[in-house]
């Protein structure tokens, strides 16, 4: 599986339990913080390529996946079941 990208921002529930799958899925990932690198809804929505309105926004390598419930979603797919 790629690697997993989930940009997010301090304070987010989401945004918290998407990284938490990830780390139970033993998922590699990287956490993008949006606030802290000062990136903005419209560079956001530039990286994504459509209008964003939540966070977080999840992708697996450069496809979009959507936010923490597409992801979860994504999560039980590809793995099909298998046991944390």
């Amino acid at each position: 599986m790629e690697r997993i990208t989930i940009f997010g921002r301090e304070g987010c529930g989401f945004c918290t339990r998407a990284k938490q799958l990830a780390e139970i899925k033993s998922l590699e990932y990287r956490y993008i913080d949006i606030h802290a690198e000062g990136i903005s809804k419209a560079d956001l929505e530039k990286t994504v390529g459509k209008p964003v309105h939540t966070v977080p926004q999840i992708f697996h390598g450069k496809e979009h996946i959507g936010g923490f419930t597409e992801f979860d979603a994504f999560v039980k797919e590809q793995l099909n079941g298998e046991k944390a």
